[in-house]
C-alpha cells in the first residue's frame, strides 16, 4: 500500500470523526434542545444522545431549572404617599423552550425587568399599613400579573416575595410613637377592667359579709393575724361585732307611746339633763337671800 493512500485513508477517518462529532449531541435531563433546520425550527430534543446534520441543523441548549432572581431595590411612592425602598426575589422557569428562544430574544433579562415594573406599580396602588400586614397577598397579586406577562414566553413564574421594606427614618420613629400609644391605650383599657372586676367582686363579698356577720368577725380575725405577722408597732383595736349588733338593734327599737295609744316624742339628751338638774315646783324652797345694794 502506497504512502499517498495511506494519508488519504487517515484524512478520511480524521473527516468523519469530525463530522461525527458535529452530528452527536448530548442534553443533560435539566436542558433541552431546540433544533433549527436551515433557520426553521423543527422541534425541542433531549434529554439523551440525538444526531443533527452537521452545516444544515443547529441547536440552542435551554436550561428547564427554576431561576432564582434578585429584584434590585425599587424606590416606590405608595397610596398614602410614602417614599420606600423594596427589593424582591422572583423564583420562575422555562415551561416550553421552543417559545422561550423564538418568541423572545433573553428571556432571562425580559422576565427581571417585568418583575421590576410590576413591582413599582402594583406597590404604588397600596397603602404602607397594606404592605407590611398584606405581605401575602401582595406576593401573589404580583406573581399573577407577572406571569400572564411571561406566559407568551414559554416562562412560568411560580413565586415572588417581597424581601425587604426600608423605611425612612421618621417614618420608623412615627411609627414607633403610633405603637407606643397603642401599647398605653390597653394597658389603660386593662386596668379599667381589672378596677371594674375587683369592685365588683368587692360588692359581691360586701353583700355576703351583711348576709353573715359572723363571717365579718372571722374576717377581722385572719387581717389581725396578716397584720401581728410582721413585726411593726401597729396598735389594732378591733370592734366586736355584738356590740355593733347591739347598736344596730336599739337604734331599730319602736318609739313608747302613752296609754291613749298616742306617740309621745322621746325626749333629747340634752332636754333630758336639763329636766334632771331642774328642780321641782313642789319642793320647798330655802329662804332667799337679801340682795346685796
Amino acid at each position: 500500500m502506497s504512502e499517498a493512500l495511506l494519508y488519504g485513508i487517515g484524512g478520511a477517518i480524521v473527516l468523519l470523526l469530525v463530522i461525527l462529532g458535529a452530528a452527536v449531541r448530548i442534553v443533560a435531563e435539566y436542558e433541552r434542545g431546540v433544533i433549527f433546520r436551515l433557520g426553521r425550527v423543527i422541534g425541542a430534543k433531549g434529554p439523551g444522545l440525538f444526531f443533527i446534520i452537521p452545516l444544515i441543523d443547529r441547536m440552542v441548549k435551554v436550561n428547564l431549572q427554576t431561576v432564582t432572581s434578585d429584584i434590585p431595590p425599587q424606590d416606590v411612592i405608595t397610596k398614602d404617599n410614602v417614599t420606600l425602598r423594596v427589593n424582591a426575589v422572583t423564583y420562575f422557569n422555562v415551561v416550553d423552550p421552543v417559545r422561550a428562544v423564538v418568541a423572545i430574544q433573553n428571556y432571562m433579562y425580559a422576565t427581571s425587568q417585568v418583575a421590576q415594573t410590576t413591582l413599582r406599580s402594583i406597590l404604588g396602588q397600596v397603602e404602607l399599613d397594606d404592605l407590611l400586614l398584606k405581605r401575602d397577598e401582595i406576593n401573589q397579586q404580583l406573581q399573577t400579573i407577572i406571569d400572564d406577562l411571561t406566559n407568551p414566553w414559554g416562562v412560568k413564574v411560580t413565586l415572588v416575595e417581597v424581601k425587604d421594606v426600608e423605611l425612612p427614618e421618621s417614618m420608623r420613629r412615627a411609627m414607633g410613637r403610633q405603637a407606643e400609644a397603642e401599647r398605653e391605650r390597653r394597658s389603660k383599657v386593662i386596668h379599667a377592667h381589672g378596677e371594674f372586676e375587683a369592685a365588683e367582686s368587692l360588692g359581691q363579698a360586701a353583700a355576703v359579709l351583711e348576709a353573715h356577720p359572723a363571717a365579718m368577725q372571722l374576717r377581722l380575725l385572719s387581717t389581725m393575724v396578716e397584720v401581728s405577722a410582721e413585726k411593726n408597732s401597729t396598735l389594732i383595736f378591733p370592734v366586736p361585732v355584738e356590740l355593733l349588733r347591739l347598736m344596730d338593734v336599739m337604734s331599730k327599737q319602736p318609739v313608747p307611746s302613752d296609754g291613749e295609744g298616742k306617740v309621745t316624742a322621746r325626749p333629747a339628751p340634752a332636754a333630758a339633763a336639763a329636766e334632771t338638774a331642774a328642780p321641782s315646783p313642789e319642793e320647798p324652797r330655802g329662804p332667799e337671800r337679801p340682795e346685796v345694794p
